[in-house]
C-alpha cells in the first residue's frame, strides 16, 4: 500500500527552512513519503538533514525548481537573502517567488500528493491545492498566541498610550508602536504579501505549529474554538534532531571543541547568550559610553551554534530578539530571557515569554522597526533587564519554571 505523500515547500530562509525541514524529518519518522521543494542555492541546506534519514529508512526526497532571479532583476545568488533588506531587494525577491508557482504546480501535477505543506509566503499555495482537490496547511513560523493576539489587536481602534487586547485568556496590555504598520507607505510590496498570506490562510484547510500543547494550552484552545480555526501543535521540532546539535542552518564559525571548552569553563547558570542585533547594540554601548561596561566573553562573529549553546547548563539567560525559533530554542534549554523584539510577530511573542509563561524580563519601551533596527535602547535598560534576570530570587524562579517547560 502506498504511503501518504506530503509535500513540503519552505520559504527561502533561514528561519522558515530550518524548522521546515525538521519537519519534513519528523513525518517521514512516522512512515509518512516527504518531499521538499526548493531551488538549487537552497538544496544543500536540506541535503544533510535528508542523509541522516538514509539508514533508517524514510522515504523523503528533494525537488529542486530554478529561482529567476536575474529575470526580476536580482543580482544572482539571491536565494537566500541573509541581511538587510531594502524595499526595492524585496519588491524584486516576491516577483521571482511568484514565479515559482508554475513549476510547483507542474510537480503537483505529476506527482498528485496527498497533502502540500507551504509557508505563509507562499499565498497563492492555497489556490493551487484547491486546483488539485488536496488540503494547503500553511506553516507561519509562529505559535499560536501570537496568532491569537494578532487577530484580537487588529480591531482595536483606541488612539491610547495603552491598550488591553480584547477577548484574550489573559491581559495582555501593547501600544499602537509596538504593531505592524499595515498602511505604512515603506515596503508597501512586503505589505501587500502579508496581507494576501492573511487572506489565503483563512481559505487554507489549517495551519500546522513549531508548538506544543503545554506551553500555550489557553491560545491552542482559543485558536480552535473562539477563532474557530484548525490548528495542529507538533513542536518543538528541533527535537527530532539530536544527532548534530551544533550545525542548524549554516555551518558555525565556530567548532564545537572550542565553544564547549569556554562553557563548561563556567559556572550554571552563570552565562548571558546574546544574539544578532542586540549584540551589536550591546558592543556599540560598550564602545561609546566610555568603556564603562567590562564585558568578558566569546564574541563569535557569524553564525552560532545556538541550540549547543542555549542546552548547556553555564547559560541561565538569553537576550532575545523573540523570533520564534528563538523563543522555542530557549523553552526547550530551559532559559530564562531578555525580551527585545523588533519586528514582525516579535511583540507579541515577547508578551508570552514574560506575562504568561513569566520566564523572562523586558527590555523597556521600544518601537516595532521594519528595518530590524535596535536603535533607541538605551545602556541603563540593558543593564536593569540582565540585573533582574541573572540575579536574586526573581531570575531564579524565572529559570525554575523555564527548566520546568523544558522537561
Amino acid at each position: 500500500m502506498p504511503s501518504c505523500h506530503v509535500v513540503f515547500f519552505p520559504f527561502i530562509a533561514y528561519g522558515h527552512m530550518i524548522p521546515m525541514a525538521d519537519m519534513a524529518v519528523l513525518f517521514s519518522s512516522r512512515g509518512l513519503k516527504t518531499t521538499i521543494i526548493t531551488t538549487p542555492a537552497n538544496a544543500p541546506r536540506f541535503s544533510k538533514s535528508i542523509q541522516k534519514t538514509i539508514n533508517h529508512h524514510h522515504q523523503i526526497a528533494l525537488h529542486i525548481i530554478q529561482f529567476k532571479d536575474v529575470e526580476t532583476g536580482l543580482p544572482a545568488g539571491s536565494e537566500n537573502p541573509d541581511q538587510a533588506l531594502s524595499e526595492e531587494f524585496l519588491s524584486m525577491f516576491f516577483e521571482a517567488l511568484s514565479m515559482l508557482q508554475e513549476p510547483v504546480e507542474q510537480f503537483i501535477r505529476e506527482s498528485r500528493p496527498n497533502c502540500i505543506i507551504a509557508d505563509m509566503f507562499y499565498p497563492w499555495s492555497t489556490d493551487l491545492a484547491a486546483k488539485f482537490n488536496i488540503p494547503r496547511i500553511v506553516f507561519n513560523g509562529s505559535g499560536f498566541f501570537s496568532h491569537c493576539v494578532g487577530n484580537a489587536a487588529k480591531n482595536v481602534s483606541s488612539d491610547s498610550e495603552h491598550f488591553i487586547v480584547p477577548h484574550l485568556p489573559h491581559e495582555i496590555k501593547l501600544t499602537r508602536k509596538q504593531l505592524p504598520d499595515l498602511q505604512a507607505d515603506a515596503f508597501k510590496g512586503f505589505v501587500k504579501v502579508l496581507i494576501e498570506s492573511m487572506e489565503a490562510e483563512a481559505k487554507s484547510y489549517g495551519m500546522i505549529f513549531n508548538s506544543f500543547y503545554e506551553l500555550e494550552p489557553e491560545y491552542v484552545h482559543h485558536y480552535r474554538e473562539v477563532m474557530n480555526r484548525k490548528g495542529w501543535h507538533i513542536g518543538p521540532v528541533s527535537l527530532c534532531n539530536t544527532e548534530d546539535k551544533s550545525e542548524r542552518g549554516k555551518k558555525p564559525v565556530i567548532d564545537e571543541p572550542e565553544c564547549l571548552k569556554w562553557m563548561e569553563s563556567k559556572a550554571p547558570d552563570s552565562v548571558v547568550y546574546v544574539v544578532g542585533n542586540q549584540a551589536q547594540r550591546i558592543l556599540t554601548h560598550t564602545l561609546t559610553d566610555g568603556g564603562e561596561w567590562k564585558l568578558k566573553g566569546l564574541i563569535i562573529k557569524g553564525w552560532a551554534p545556538q541550540v549547543l549553546i542555549l542546552d548547556h547548563e553555564s547559560v541561565g539567560g538569553f537576550v532575545t530578539h523573540c523570533g520564534w525559533n528563538s523563543v522555542l530554542e530557549g523553552v526547550t534549554g530551559g532559559v530564562a530571557m531578555v525580551a527585545w523584539p523588533v519586528m514582525a510577530e516579535q511583540f507579541y511573542n515577547a508578551k508570552l515569554v514574560t506575562d504568561v509563561l513569566r520566564i523572562g524580563v523586558s527590555i523597556g519601551d521600544v518601537e516595532w522597526s521594519a528595518t530590524s533596527s535596535c536603535d533607541g535602547v538605551k545602556r541603563e535598560a540593558v543593564e536593569k533587564a540582565v540585573v533582574r534576570l541573572m540575579g536574586g530570587e526573581e531570575g531564579d524562579e524565572m529559570r525554575r519554571r523555564a527548566k520546568v517547560l523544558k522537561e
